[in-house]
């Protein structure tokens, strides 16, 4: 399925600084395989030693947080629109 997949402003260098790309996945996990064979080195960035998703990074299917639906297994659908966010951490 083709999904427009948001890159945040960290991992650009490795879209070619394109702030949207297009993929091709049924699912998250999918899709991470996708933008890997696109763009080398975003994988290692998303996923941790252990093949899950970083604690750090959040990904929004539709402005759905992956973490309350299924996780790498949510599926996908033609024209969903998929938001990977870099958690923020910060405080007094």
């Amino acid at each position: 399925m083709a999904v427009l997949v948001r890159i945040p402003t960290p991992l650009r260098s490795l879209t070619r600084n394109q702030a949207e790309v297009q993929a091709t996945a049924d699912s998250v996990g999918d899709l991470i395989e996708d933008l890997e064979k696109q763009y080398p080195g975003l994988k290692e960035r998303l996923l941790d030693e252990g093949g899950e998703v970083r604690r750090f990074i959040n990904f929004y299917v539709n402005e759905e947080d992956i973490r309350f639906l299924q996780g790498a297994k949510t599926a996908l659908k033609t024209g969903d629109q998929v938001s990977i966010v870099p958690a923020i951490a910060g405080g007094s």
